[in-house]
């Protein structure tokens, strides 16, 4: 063979080459396509159809069971069927039993009909040699074809590709056909759970250890790929939680003419002549179906130059498929490869001589090396796409590869790589092989889709119990504002409606300088307060926290108002207060019983507070005492508030329609302003009184919130620090008329507002034994704030990790696995379920868990999120109840048609979490829709609105006179 003639076959394969330019193009080409076709952008023609599969999770290793798979189109015209027996990662591994169906021309052209009753007779006469009874059989249908999926076991054809042409199927159902195909057999129960393309079989069909393949790669007789996409870019499915898996179907990539530098006269004509025109146009210069083809039309134009075999042809070389991609991966193989070209020469009806089998090498050579290459630059597009997301495993990306031509070439897979690492040197890429071509994955899939169908039941019936209705909610309202009126009246009741005396709101007037003290929680405050005109400087505050260590806070009430004591006086130094008596106002955010502004008795601690010796005490006279122990230190106390009326008071600085103070914090309760004349335990008929609800103890009576009390409910409540201590017993008779008598005897200043109450008692201090019997409202009840367990911030978290722990334990989270650390009570704070409930990705979630010592997945992460949107919610949902309970009685007292009110609010579960407050808010317009009521952010109410407390007080005595 002359110079000439090498010349003229090296200018012919030189149209196969590709630059690394051209390859960057098409990579950047593929990836706008698939970021146009995920979007859905309006005016763009994306020539990739980026299909969602409805396929949502990778394998966790876990899958059991007997498994049906029909693949069609996977490998031409050829139909497989295959039995697969899944044991999970454990089990020992059992190869699958299969059986491969020639599907005849008169099939792959003929009808829908006839191709899918071949198909469901190919299943009868497989498992009627396996002889598997009439069991229920479940089936994964891998359907190699472009199709549209509206779930995971709906897909409609959108067109025929790798040679078939059936009538009547292309824009309908297949899952349909087949179950139709099957119905008409009529001899086996056989479900149809999920269909899948080739490439999500090979994707799902690889060891998840170490890390799960989140890519699929075929190159058989046609091409394509798959990954793991987030939910929220497939505009289509208007989602925005988990991710699923995308059906890229490349091949239709270059129909616009994207692929026209690198086509040559041979990919034109190839296409010219088949089935399909103008379509799969990358399918045709990459697929096994076609390669083949390609070399026998440059095999047939260099024979027409005179470069090979001696310018001449045969019929069998000019028939269009008489050269196979079996034949070009034989050609090529770099021991036999020059015998193979002979033969098939030879079989074609050729005389070649050993330099035409030389260059024939040189054509498949050219050919298949093109193919590799340009299915690298579609690769990395996809690859790009993926790193883009941020939860991508650290461990780089494992791409599970499948295909014969893939798989059996001698350099497709090596030159396929090699150009990966060049087109994306900084991608961390591990090839996975899949097994069994596939089917095991369908397998897979389809024993994915069970357990998932299965969990997600399993979620729905724990999670009931916590989706609260209209009617229940309004149930709750009813039972609420039932219970406010037994407290108001003294009759038995959970909500115990304590009065505050505190009977008018700031008006804007008071002026001056207070000390405020605060205690509630794991630190107390100590406040210097100076009030001013709203217009002017308003109200400036300077404070100092201190801790309080549990050793205080569970040891003798002795201990802990000297800590509170001592404290004070380190304040009053650090600001030069010493030797000053200012009014001092004491928020005490604990259940109380008030006599007096300056007198409260404490019924029960909370919030995880056990000091001895203060329960049933007035802790006014506590705090005196310790300041008495503590020599030369003058403090006047005025005032004992709790933290909600603070609120309510701040608030009501700001706003004079506030009348309803709500904390959500680590507790919960309410205040508002009622009616005098409907508070039997105050004297007196006009005006009004905030009352106290301390509304955490709805329910304790079982009158109500019995239906609402799930088992995770009851468990934390077990696990609670006092669990069905008796708090509080009422003693039938006595209070109403002790606390007159009390009010009577100490000498009160009346307030201009019918009940500016404000002690003026020679020692200002109570005594224990002119209290004793002042206990709860009439009733004898394990009182056990079952309200706020279901509502406030320190029981969410561990609520949520009782479900946590049901769900491991059916196997629904973390794979089964019991992480120790889902043992420990109280290691879900509440503060992570605000996290978890931002609009964060899940790597965020999963990186929230691991925190937390829990192994958690992308699948895990949503459904811990969805646990803790469910437990907040039905909080939200009863707060609001509630308050709606609130307002509405308002509006009721005051006989309106509609109420305009302002709740003054404060608490960090309120504040902090993402969802929660409109949650409420939901609830209160839907169940007081006559009342309009705005809420408002406190500004220090336990500070700030404990010292209008005295302000007001203060400004009512002045009022009064002396």
């Amino acid at each position: 063979m002359n110079e000439n003639t090498l010349e003229s076959v090296q200018q012919c394969l030189n149209q196969f080459d590709v630059t690394e330019e051209q390859l960057q193009q098409i990579q950047a080409g593929i990836l706008g396509d698939m970021e146009r076709a995920l979007g859905r952008q309006a005016g763009s023609s994306p020539s990739v159809q980026m299909l969602p599969t409805y396929v949502r999770s990778t394998p966790r290793g876990t899958e059991q069971g007997d498994f049906l798979v029909l693949e069609l189109g996977a490998s031409g015209a050829t139909l497989r069927v295959l039995w697969v027996t899944l044991t999970g990662i454990s089990g020992p591994r059992k190869e699958p039993v299969s059986q491969e169906f020639t599907i005849p021309t008169e099939i792959t052209l003929g009808t829908g009909q006839q191709l899918f009753d071949f198909a469901a007779g190919c299943l009868v006469q497989f498992l009627d040699q396996l002889q598997v009874g009439s069991q229920p059989i479940q089936l994964g249908f891998n359907f190699s074809f472009p199709c549209h999926q509206t779930g995971l076991n709906q897909s409609t054809l959108i067109s025929w590709t790798k040679g078939f042409r059936c009538s009547g199927v292309e824009g309908q159902d297949v899952v349909q056909l087949l179950r139709e195909a099957i119905q008409r057999q009529g001899a086996y129960n056989i479900e149809v759970v999920a269909v899948v393309n080739d490439t999500v079989g090979a994707m799902m069909s690889c060891d998840p250890s170490p890390q799960a393949c989140e890519v699929g790669l075929v190159v058989d007789t046609g091409t394509n790929a798959c990954y793991m996409e987030e939910v929220r870019h497939v505009a289509e499915l208007k989602e925005d939680r988990g991710r699923i898996c995308v059906n890229v179907q490349w091949g239709s990539f270059g129909d616009g003419g994207a692929l026209e530098p690198v086509q040559t006269p041979f990919d034109l004509q190839l296409d010219q002549e088949s089935l399909h025109p103008g379509t799969q146009r990358f399918e045709k210069m990459v697929g096994g179906l076609y390669l083949g083809e390609l070399v026998r039309l440059v095999l047939i134009h260099l024979a027409g130059q005179g470069a090979l075999f001696g310018g001449v042809t045969s019929p069998a070389l000019l028939t269009h498929g008489s050269v196979h991609v079996q034949h070009v991966m034989e050609i090529e193989d770099p021991s036999h490869g020059r015998a193979r070209a002979q033969a098939m020469l030879q079989e074609l009806g050729l005389t070649p001589s050993a330099q035409d089998c030389a260059q024939v090498q040189r054509v498949c050579g050219a050919v298949s090396s093109r193919a590799a290459r340009l299915c690298a630059a579609a690769l990395t597009a996809v690859l790009a796409r993926v790193r883009s997301n941020p939860e991508r495993s650290p461990l780089g990306v494992s791409v599970a590869t499948g295909g014969r031509l893939y798989k059996q070439h001698p350099r497709f897979s090596a030159l396929l790589q090699q150009t990966v690492r060049l087109l994306a040197p900084d991608a961390d890429v591990t090839f996975v092989p899949s097994e069994d071509g596939g089917g095991r994955g369908v397998a897979v899939v389809t024993a994915v889709a069970s357990r998932l169908a299965l969990q997600r039941r399993q979620l729905e019936e724990t999670l009931a119990p916590f989706r609260l209705h209209s009617q229940q909610l309004k149930a709750v309202q009813a039972q609420m504002r039932e219970s406010m009126v037994r407290g108001l009246r003294g009759e038995s009741s959970s909500i115990r409606m304590l009065p505050t005396y505190v009977c008018a709101m700031p008006d804007g007037t008071e002026r001056g300088d207070f000390l405020a003290l605060d205690l509630g929680g794991t630190n107390f405050r100590v406040l210097w307060v100076k009030v001013g005109s709203r217009s002017e400087e308003g109200i400036k505050i300077i404070n100092r926290v201190f801790s309080l260590p549990e050793s205080v806070t569970q040891g003798t009430g002795q201990q802990l108002f000297d800590h509170i004591v001592d404290c004070i006086v380190d304040f009053q130094k650090e600001n030069n207060l010493s030797g000053q008596t200012l009014p001092l106002s004491f928020t005490f955010s604990f259940p109380c019983k008030q006599l007096g502004l300056d007198q409260g008795i404490l019924l029960n601690w909370t919030k995880g507070f056990k000091a001895s010796d203060c329960e049933g005490q007035d802790v006014v006279s506590l705090l005196r005492a310790a300041i008495r122990r503590r020599q030369g230190v003058e403090l006047n106390v005025v005032a004992i508030v709790n933290d909600t009326v603070g609120t309510m008071m701040s608030c009501g600085y700001e706003d004079p329609h506030c009348e309803v103070g709500l904390i959500v914090g680590t507790g919960t309760n309410a205040c508002y302003m009622e009616e005098l004349g409907n508070v039997c335990a105050v004297p007196g008929d006009r005006g009004r009184m905030c009352i106290n609800m301390e509304w955490g103890a709805f329910g304790d009576d079982g009158l109500a919130l019995q239906e609402f009390y799930t088992p995770f409910d009851l468990s934390v409540d077990q696990a609670s620090i006092n669990p069905g201590k008796q708090r509080c017993r009422a003693r039938e008779g006595g209070a109403r008329r002790a606390g007159r008598e009390d009010s009577d005897r100490r000498g009160w200043a009346r307030g201009t507002s019918g009940c500016g109450w404000v002690g003026r008692g020679a020692d200002g201090e109570g005594r224990a034994e002119a209290v004793a019997n002042l206990g709860c409202p009439s009733y004898s009840l394990s009182a056990r704030a079952r309200y706020e367990k279901l509502i406030s911030g320190m029981y969410l978290g561990e609520i949520v990790r009782q479900v946590l722990l049901h769900l491991t334990h059916l196997r629904v989270l973390f794979g089964g696995q019991e992480f120790p650390s889902l043992q420990t009570k109280d290691i879900i704070k509440t503060k992570f379920l605000s996290e978890i409930e931002s609009d964060l990705e899940r790597w965020q979630v999963r990186a929230i868990l691991e925190k937390l010592d829990l192994q958690a997945d992308c699948e895990d992460a949503l459904l811990v999120r969805e646990v803790c949107q469910a437990v907040s919610r039905r909080a939200a949902q009863l707060c609001g109840a509630g308050v709606a309970a609130v307002v509405e009685k308002i509006r009721e007292n005051r006989g309106l048609d509609r109420l305009s009110v302002t709740v003054g609010v404060d608490g960090t579960l309120y504040k902090l979490h993402p969802h929660f407050s409109e949650q409420v808010k939901d609830a209160v317009r839907e169940l007081a829709p006559q009342c309009c009521v705005r809420f408002l952010l406190s500004e220090d109410g336990s500070g700030k609105g404990a010292a209008l407390v005295s302000a007001v007080a203060c400004r009512l005595a002045g009022a009064a006179g002396p």
